[in-house]
């Protein structure tokens, strides 16, 4: 991911926000006390995207997910009820 977000640093809040998001509340509770995000969730998350429990993204494929979620972010920001995105 270091290499992705030094390619493009405009990435960096959007990966930041992905990180804080994925840490589970109440973290500190449960064993190892690492703000990880569950295994099971991620295995899962895995499966969905890729069709295996084990995959492993690739840096585009991070990448990519990471310019979605800034774009995504972007436009919920301009968004306004009733009349669409304000331009």
């Amino acid at each position: 991911m270091g290499k992705v977000l030094l390619r493009r640093p405009g990435l960096v809040p959007a990966a930041v926000r992905l990180g804080v998001g994925l840490v589970p509340r109440r973290w500190w509770r449960r064993r190892p006390f690492l703000p990880l995000p569950d295994r099971d969730w991620l295995a899962f998350r895995m499966e969905l995207a890729y069709g295996d429990a084990d995959a492993v993204p690739s840096a585009e494929d991070l990448a990519d997910y990471l310019q979605w979620a800034r774009e995504m972010r972007m436009l919920r920001r301009t968004w306004r009820p009733g009349r669409g995105v304000a331009r």
